[in-house]
C-alpha cells in the first residue's frame, strides 16, 4: 500500500478548500480610529472615513446581475435590478435610531411630568407652611410630633429649594 496520495484527491481537496473560501471573500477592511486595521463582514462603524476603507464585500448578486442584462437582452425582456442589501441595512438602522428618540422622547416626557407634579406639590405645601396650619408628623417612633417654630422654618427652606430646582 502506497501513502502517496493520488492527484484526484489533492485536486478535490484543493477544489474544497476553494469553495469553503469564498464566504471570506465578503470581507471588510479599513482603518479603526486607533490607527489599526479592522476585518469584518460587517461594515465599518458609522463615520468612518472613506479615505480610511480598503476593502468591501462584492455582493453575490453583482454578478448575477452582470449576466442578467445579456440573457434579458437577447430575449427582449427589460432587466429589473435585484434589491441592494444595503437599503434595508439602511432602513434598519433608521428605525432603530427612530425607535431610540422615541424612547428617549417618553423618557424626558415622564421626566418633565413627574418634575411638574412635584413643583405643584411643593407649592401646596409651601402654602400651607405660609398660612401658619399645624402640622403633624409621625416620627421613628411612631409617635405625632408638631412642627414648631423652627422646624417649620427648616420645611419652608427645603420647600423652597424643590420650588427653585422643580418649578422652571
Amino acid at each position: 500500500m502506497t501513502t502517496m496520495l493520488r492527484p484526484s484527491v489533492v485536486l478535490l481537496a484543493a477544489l474544497l478548500g476553494v469553495v469553503l473560501a469564498l464566504p471570506a471573500q465578503a470581507q471588510w477592511k479599513w482603518r479603526g480610529k486607533d490607527g489599526l486595521i479592522q476585518y469584518s463582514d460587517l461594515a465599518p462603524p458609522a463615520g468612518t472615513p472613506e479615505a480610511d476603507i480598503f476593502q468591501r464585500p462584492v455582493p453575490i448578486q453583482t454578478r448575477a446581475v452582470a449576466a442578467a442584462p445579456a440573457a434579458s437582452a437577447a430575449s427582449g425582456v427589460p432587466a429589473i435590478a435585484p434589491k441592494s442589501v444595503e437599503p434595508e441595512l439602511e432602513a434598519k438602522r433608521r428605525k432603530a435610531e427612530q425607535d431610540k428618540a422615541d424612547k428617549t422622547k417618553a423618557e424626558n416626557d415622564k421626566r418633565a411630568a413627574t418634575q411638574a407634579d412635584n413643583c405643584a406639590r411643593a407649592k401646596s405645601y409651601q402654602r400651607t407652611l405660609d398660612d401658619g396650619i399645624r402640622i403633624a408628623r409621625t416620627n421613628a417612633k411612631g409617635e405625632r410630633e408638631i412642627l414648631d417654630d423652627r422646624g417649620r422654618a427648616d420645611e419652608a427652606r427645603r420647600t423652597r429649594e424643590i420650588i427653585t430646582s422643580d418649578c422652571k
